[in-house]
């Protein structure tokens, strides 16, 4: 039986979905102001990860995932710009899609953002005010009374003294205590508005969330996930909203991922150790960053340096070669051979990744002995449920070289239709510098009428 770690009992617990062979599930998605970076990729890739082993094991899975099209961020950046909002989030989010596929990352059922769900939002800012736990401060915004919620903190195991208003919450002295939090934020000048009830304005960014997964997956559904960062507040305010509108339980089993370090430090730009997907995928095979990212538990944390996707792509180019030497093609996966057994019981285990990829590797060692096609098929097979050795060995083997310092081709071709995004949009700025900085990595742009080819010098 599968079991999951649920972050709100802080024990792994036996996973009984709600309605018998189906599961809903909702992963709070990007924010599309800037590209992805390594914490994105991790949230990505893991609750691909989750959904994959879900559908496998036989459930009818609903994932979503939202997307975040409209916060002070967004704001801010599209007025940096001098662009529409739109233009910026639209830019963003074909980026998004681009950096998921290439980590293989399948799209999830459904995607919804923000600004297409206000209405859902007022509807449910009107539901909390009937229930006596919001109200409109004299700066005009509407706020969620935080200690008229019983049992507030419970998720993030804080009492409401020790308790601080958290990230994107205005501390404004309008309001009645210092930790509500703003459900809908007055109209500014120059910033984009609805009309509601309490005024022109727009949404607060914890209300979304509610909002987009009580729609599409209903007021009480199975799994809820992200990043740890989003514990608090956003994840606790998310349960206050949820369960304060509706009066029921509002997620059964919480799942976080654990923080991302760079070289043991924990990622941050005013660090100067900000990696995007887009840099790493300069010196690494995408499904190289797959397998970093796979090969550690969802929750530990994620130590990231050159030496370790080093590693990774020695390990993963391991698993190829042993296919190598017995050709065969993906199948389905016998669940009586001992290696998959190994592997589901691993799997059942709150998704454990590292030992699920220890099979491999022992399949692959009995693979080089055997040369079995049967067990090349075996190999293959799991590895696709972890997204994995999708690809013709000798493809992946030329693509990825013995060092990190050549840029992969998918690499090349992603900063290439950067370039032409930025041409189109007039940023001519921009796109020198990815010619400058592609020239600088040994590969020469030939702009012709039919495009733009490219080869290494």
């Amino acid at each position: 039986m599968l079991k999951i770690y649920n972050s709100l009992a802080r024990e792994k617990q036996d996973f009984v979905p709600i309605n018998p062979g189906s599961v809903r599930m909702y992963v709070c998605g990007m924010t599309v102001y800037d590209y992805c970076h390594l914490g994105h990729a991790r949230v990505l890739v893991v609750f691909d990860m989750v959904q994959r082993w879900l559908r496998a094991i036989g459930l009818e899975v609903c994932y979503v995932r939202n997307i975040t099209d409209i916060d002070d961020k967004i704001i801010k950046r599209a007025s940096e710009n001098n662009e529409r909002i739109s233009e910026l989030t639209a830019r963003f989010i074909r980026f998004m899609d681009e950096d998921a596929a290439a980590l293989g990352v399948e799209k999830p059922d459904h995607e919804p953002k923000a600004t297409e769900h206000v209405p859902q939002m007022l509807e449910l800012i009107r539901q909390l005010e009937h229930n006596g736990l919001a109200y409109q401060a004299a700066a005009g915004d509407v706020n969620f009374s935080v200690r008229k919620f019983p049992g507030y903190g419970r998720l993030s195991g804080k009492s409401l003294d020790d308790l601080r208003a958290g990230e994107r919450v205005d501390v404004d002295a309008s309001k009645e205590d210092p930790l509500d939090f703003v459900l809908w934020k007055h109209a500014r000048e120059g910033e984009p508005c609805w009309a509601s009830p309490w005024g022109e304005g727009r949404p607060g960014w914890h209300i979304e969330c509610s909002a987009m997964s009580s729609h599409l997956l209903g007021p009480h559904f199975d799994i809820h996930g992200g990043g740890q960062d989003l514990q608090f507040p956003h994840h606790e305010n998310e349960i206050a909203q949820s369960e304060g509108a509706h009066g029921k339980r509002f997620v059964n089993y919480w799942m976080h991922n654990g923080f991302v370090r760079i070289d043991d430090e924990k990622m941050s730009k005013s660090l100067g150790n900000f990696f995007t997907i887009r840099q790493i995928l300069r010196n690494y095979d995408a499904e190289v960053l797959r397998f970093f990212i796979l090969r550690a538990h969802y929750r530990s944390p994620l130590n990231y340096s050159d030496t370790h996707l080093d590693d990774a792509r020695q390990a993963l180019s391991r698993l190829y070669t042993a296919l190598k030497s017995a050709p065969s093609s993906a199948a389905a996966v016998d669940w009586d051979e001992p290696h998959a057994m190994r592997f589901a019981e691993a799997m059942n285990d709150d998704f454990n990744t590292p030992e699920a990829c220890a099979v491999l590797f022992d399949l692959a060692a009995e693979l080089n002995r055997s040369k079995s096609t049967a067990l090349a098929g075996q190999l293959r097979g799991l590895g696709a449920l972890l997204g994995l050795l999708g690809r013709e060995p000798q493809a992946f083997l030329q693509a990825t070289p013995a060092s990190g310092g050549e840029m992969s081709a998918a690499s090349i071709e992603l900063l290439i239709n950067e370039r032409m995004t930025a041409k189109k949009r007039k940023d001519f700025a921009a796109a020198d510098r990815i010619r400058a900085e592609l020239l600088s990595a040994g590969v020469v742009l030939e702009d012709g009428a039919q495009g733009t080819n490219w080869r290494r010098a």
